[in-house]
């Protein structure tokens, strides 16, 4: 994938205003959050990263809310934005105007999809996308959904997808329209003002990849042998968080890295295998003469 030369930048201000809204239970709670990987502000240049090893797209054939049918199938060829919201998310919210503009800026070329992880009926959704003016099809999704997505904890959370149905990039928040923009035409062979380059999908797009992740954050692995942070991601990728996420530490960590629960736990683990010579401590001997 080629690089092109930037003539324009991103304002530390379009940085400052990404948010989440945490899905609710019982309460929901809002918290701002910086890009985790797709947005780099050097002063002079922005940078978009896709995963270098993308997973094909989980499959679905779903109805939207006008009774038409929307399929995974039918998307080969476009650029595809998968975005998870609520009617009671207020980034999301804010967020959708920007979404009707892509899809107005690239028309067919680009699909976006809304999934509504709203517990009201799909009328009342209906209703709040006609206000909106929201013009391109929105299904109601699910836990099993998300779940096959590998779980969406904040909302919004946008899937991108390459022209070839795999997902290349995962957003969480609201991202200033220009990255949206840059990673699209990159994907369509379009000229980008831009650099570009990839990562490895070590769980910041799908969780189950974190059995592949060298470093968690939070997580000290300092002062350890090879074979004890072997023995030490091994823990961390079989032993689950009991925070009330339902995932492994080392996807906790990754998945929300203010997690008390999970970096307590992960750094009790590898402190116990820090001072086990049996994980593979060097262990000192005294050769008498």
């Amino acid at each position: 994938m080629r690089k092109v030369a930037i003539i324009g930048l991103v304002s530390a201000a379009a940085l400052l205003s990404l948010a989440l809204a945490v899905r609710p239970s019982g309460s929901a709670r809002h918290v701002s959050a910086a890009p985790k990987q797709s947005l780099s502000n050097g002063g002079t240049q922005m940078v978009i990263r896709f995963a270098s090893n993308p997973q094909p797209i989980p499959p679905f054939l779903l109805r939207d809310l006008d009774g038409q049918v929307v399929s995974t199938a039918g998307w080969h060829g476009k650029v595809v934005l998968l975005n998870f919201w609520a009617t009671w998310c207020p980034p999301c919210r804010d967020e959708i105007p920007e979404m009707i503009e892509l899809q107005k800026r690239f028309k067919d070329k680009l699909q976006i999809v809304g999934v509504s992880m709203d517990d009201s009926p799909p009328d009342e959704v209906r209703q709040f996308a006609e206000e909106m003016k929201i013009d391109y099809p929105i299904v109601m999704g699910s836990r099993t959904l998300s779940g096959e997505y590998g779980g969406v904890p904040a909302l919004p959370t946008t899937f991108v997808v390459n022209t070839d149905g795999r997902i290349v990039q995962k957003h969480e928040g609201i991202y200033p329209i220009d990255v949206y923009d840059s990673e699209i035409r990159s994907l369509l062979g379009m000229p980008v003002q831009a650099r570009i380059e990839t990562f490895e999908d070590t769980g910041q797009i799908f969780l189950k990849n974190a059995v592949h992740a060298k470093e968690l954050p939070g997580v000290d692995f300092q002062g350890l042998s090879e074979d004890q942070k072997r023995a030490a991601l091994k823990r961390l990728n079989s032993e689950m968080c009991t925070c009330g996420c339902k995932l492994t530490l080392a996807q906790c960590r990754i998945n929300d890295s203010d997690c008390g629960t999970s970096k307590g736990l992960a750094e009790k683990i590898v402190q116990e295998i820090r001072s086990s010579p049996s994980h593979g401590a060097p262990v000192s001997s005294t050769i008498r003469q």
